[in-house]
């Protein structure tokens, strides 16, 4: 009988747990679901993390390349993520080229790598003007319940701390680069930026960390990105309803909350990879 109700009348389902100050999946309306973080998952990859959020999983692989700079910043490298949202994840991706919510996903965190100066890239140049590197960031939705951009900030964070880039040399005689993938090392992280995404339903009711069923039924979205210094480094509004100060005030709130809960979370797994080693 629920399950019927739930496919006919889908905003009457969840408003009947809204209005009572919980959700279908018995979560209050400013729980997150559980979250778990995998380190060092992709044997091939310079760094990489998997992340569940929920039902949502999200895998991040970061691949090193040798390249020029640009003309514009000869001292500095730079960062291509990409998001992907393959049919394998939910019925409602097609085959083809990345869609327009891939597309959207990929800007976002192409600003907020950006705004919140996580990595500098200054520190990717090996040689001004001549030499740097490009860090590929493939970040790829497994399974798709919803707020897949917390999923893929953390995926993202957590796998940069995970990547260890080879020595780079300058062959005095031939001035060409002489890499050495034995001697490693780490990747400054300086900043450590977590977004925290709510859905707003019926133009007043505001959840966070929504599943694909509540968003599908917002009237609005909301994404806040923090860092450890309670930093905002983005908010990311696509449309919708608008918020009044006092509920984007809340959201905030929530976003630093929410940064200290998954820098603790990414620092245990992180120990415990490196007692592991």
């Amino acid at each position: 009988m629920a399950a019927g109700f739930k496919i006919a009348e889908p905003l009457e389902y969840h408003m009947s747990f809204l209005k009572e100050n919980c959700r279908p999946d018995g979560r209050e309306l400013s729980e997150f679901r559980t979250t778990t973080l995998n380190i060092g998952s992709i044997s091939t990859a310079d760094g990489s993390a998997l992340v569940k959020l929920g039902s949502t999983t999200i895998i991040c692989g970061i691949k090193a390349e040798l390249t020029n700079p640009t003309v514009e910043a000869p001292g500095k490298g730079y960062i291509v993520p990409n998001v992907d949202l393959p049919p394998l994840c939910s019925s409602r991706f097609r085959p083809g080229p990345p869609g327009e919510q891939a597309q959207a996903a990929s800007q976002f965190i192409a600003d907020v790598i950006e705004s919140s100066e996580m990595i500098k890239p200054e520190d990717l140049c090996i040689d001004r003007g001549k030499l740097c590197w490009v860090l590929y960031c493939d970040i790829m939705c497994l399974d798709y319940d919803g707020n897949i951009l917390d999923a893929c900030i953390i995926a993202l964070l957590a796998a940069l701390k995970n990547t260890r880039l080879p020595k780079v040399t300058i062959n005095k005689v031939t001035c060409k680069p002489e890499v050495d993938s034995k001697e490693r090392h780490k990747l400054p992280v300086h900043k450590h930026p977590v977004s925290t995404s709510f859905s707003i339903i019926e133009n007043s009711i505001l959840i966070v960390d929504p599943t694909a069923d509540e968003e599908s039924l917002s009237t609005a979205r909301l994404s806040v990105v923090t860092d450890e210094d309670d930093r905002l480094c983005s908010l990311h509004k696509p449309g919708g309803t608008s918020l009044s100060a006092e509920k984007l005030q809340t959201c905030i709130n929530r976003a630093t909350a929410r940064q200290r809960e998954i820098q603790k979370l990414m620092e245990k797994v992180l120990k415990s990879v490196k007692a592991a080693q």
